[in-house]
C-alpha cells in the first residue's frame, strides 16, 4: 500500500511530485548507498549485502499516507482515532490480554504484547498526547455528547494508567515535558494570539480536575512501583553526574550510558559517512571492553540519533534534521494558512517533542513501532500541507484568470 501510494503521487500527484519530501527520500537512499560503498571499501567484512536502503526509506512511507488521506482533516482525525482504539483492544487481545492490565495493576510492569515493554508505554503515551490536545473537540456540544464524553473518559484513564504500568521513565520524562508544553501553548494562543476566543473557564476547570483526578487516582494506585522505578537508578545517576562512569554498573542507565560511549568511539574513526546500516550491531559485537552479558543481549543503542550518526555520519544526521524541519514548516504554513486546525497542530508540535525525548533512549524510529508512529503522525499533518499548496495554486490560477 505506501509503495502503491508513492506510485500514485509520482503519477498523478500533480504539483506534489517537485515536493521536498520526494526530494528527501531520494537523499535518503543516496545517503544510505553511499555509506554503503565507501564502506565496502574500508571494511568489507563488515558490510551488509546491500545498501539497505528500507532503512532510512521506511520514515518516507508517510508520503503515502498524506496522499491517500487526501488533505482532509476528517479522515485524518478518522484514522487517528482508530489507531487509538486499534491500540486499546490490542492489549487486550495480545500478550495475555485482561490479565496483563491486572498484573500491572499489582505493580508488574507490562508490555501489552508490544515488542517489550518500552514500546508499548510509548503508543499509549503518543494515544494520551492526543487524547488530551483533541478533548474539546471531543467534548464539544452536538450530536452523541454524552457518549463522546464517556468514551473520552474511558480511553484518558485507560492511556494514563498504562503509561504508568509500562513503568519506562523516559515516557515519563517525554510526557512530563510535552503536556505542559501543550498547555501553555495552547493557553498562549487562545488568550493572546487567537482571534479573540476566550478558552471557557468552566469546562477548563472541570476537564482540568477530571484529568488531575484521573492522574492522580492512577498514580497513588499505583504509587509503590512509580517509587521504585523513579528512584531506582539514583545511584547511577549520581555516578554520571560526578563523571563517575568507567564504575558505572551496567544497570538500565549504565547499559545505555556504556554503549553510547563505544557509539563515540567509532563515531570518531569515521564522523562524516558512519559504517552503514550494520554500525549500531558492529558497536556492541565489535568493542572489547563491553562484557558479554550486554553483546548477548542487545544489538542496538538505545538511542536513534546515535544509530544513525554510527551508521550514516553526519550527512544521515544531517538528512534527519532536514526531514524534521520540512516537516515544522510544512506544519506551520498549514496552519497559519487556515488548512490545518489549531488542535491539529498543536498535536503536531507536542508529538515532535516528545517524540525527540523518547529517541533518546530508544530506538523507536528503528523498529515498527516507531516507524508505524512516526509515518501516522507524519502523514496526517504534510497532507493538510499539501492541500494548503494545491487550494494556493488554484487560487493563484483563478486570480490569474480574472485579471485577464
Amino acid at each position: 500500500m505506501a509503495l502503491l501510494g508513492l506510485v500514485m503521487v509520482l503519477v498523478q500527484g500533480q504539483g506534489i511530485r517537485s515536493s521536498a519530501a520526494l526530494w528527501l527520500l531520494l537523499a535518503a537512499v543516496m545517503v544510505q548507498v553511499l555509506s554503503w560503498t565507501l564502506g565496502y571499501f574500508h571494511h568489507p567484512q563488515w558490510v551488509a549485502d546491500n545498501p539497505e536502503v528500507d532503512r532510512l526509506a521506511k520514515l518516507f512511507i508517510f508520503i503515502a499516507v498524506a496522499w491517500w488521506l487526501g488533505g482532509s482533516t476528517r479522515n485524518t482525525l478518522l484514522v487517528w482515532g482508530l489507531a487509538v482504539i486499534g491500540l486499546l483492544l490490542s492489549s487486550v487481545v495480545q500478550g495475555d490480554g485482561l490479565q496483563e492490565w491486572l498484573r500491572g495493576l499489582e505493580g508488574h510492569r507490562v508490555g501489552f504484547g508490544v515488542r517489550n515493554y518500552q514500546h508499548g508505554a510509548m503508543l499509549f503515551g503518543v494515544a494520551l498526547l492526543g487524547l488530551a490536545v483533541f478533548a474539546p473537540r471531543i467534548v464539544a456540544p452536538g450530536r452523541w455528547r454524552a457518549a463522546r464524553i464517556s468514551g473520552w473518559c474511558l480511553m484518558f484513564l485507560l492511556a494514563v494508567i498504562a503509561v504508568l504500568i509500562g513503568q519506562t521513565r523516559a515516557v515519563w520524562l517525554a510526557l512530563a515535558l510535552a503536556l505542559p508544553f501543550m498547555l501553555v501553548v495552547w493557553l498562549l494562543n487562545t488568550r493572546l494570539l487567537g482571534d479573540g476566543r476566550r478558552p471557557n473557564r468552566r469546562c477548563l476547570l472541570v476537564g482540568g480536575g477530571m484529568a488531575l483526578l484521573v492522574v492522580l487516582g492512577a498514580g497513588s494506585l499505583l504509587k509503590g512501583p512509580i517509587v521504585e522505578r523513579v528512584g531506582k537508578e539514583s545511584q547511577v545517576i549520581n555516578m554520571l553526574l560526578e563523571g563517575d562512569v568507567e564504575e558505572m554498573p551496567y544497570t538500565s542507565i549504565g547499559i545505555r550510558i556504556h554503549t553510547w560511549q563505544a557509539a563515540l568511539e567509532w563515531i570518531q574513526e569515521r564522523p562524516l559517512v558512519g559504517w552503514g546500516g550494520t554500525g549500531r550491531s558492529l558497536v556492541i559485537e565489535h568493542t572489547p571492553w563491553l562484557p558479554e552479558s550486554v553483546k548477548e543481549v542487545f544489538g542496538h543503542l538505545h538511542n536513534y540519533f546515535l544509530e544513525i550518526w554510527v551508521a550514516y555520519g553526519l550527512i544521515g544526521l544531517a538528512l534527519i534534521a532536514a526531514l524534521a524541519s520540512w516537516v515544522g514548516m510544512a506544519t506551520w504554513r498549514a496552519w497559519r494558512g487556515g488548512v490545518l486546525p489549531g488542535d491539529m497542530a498543536l498535536f503536531g508540535a507536542s508529538f515532535f517533542l516528545y517524540w525527540i525525548v523518547v529517541n533518546q533512549f530508544e530506538s523507536y524510529n528503528s523498529f515498527w513501532t516507531g516507524v508505524y508512529v512516526h509515518n501516522l503522525v507524519v502523514g496526517g499533518l504534510v497532507t493538510h500541507y499539501w492541500r494548503w499548496q494545491r487550494d494556493a495554486r488554484a487560487g493563484n490560477h483563478l486570480a490569474e484568470r480574472s485579471g485577464r
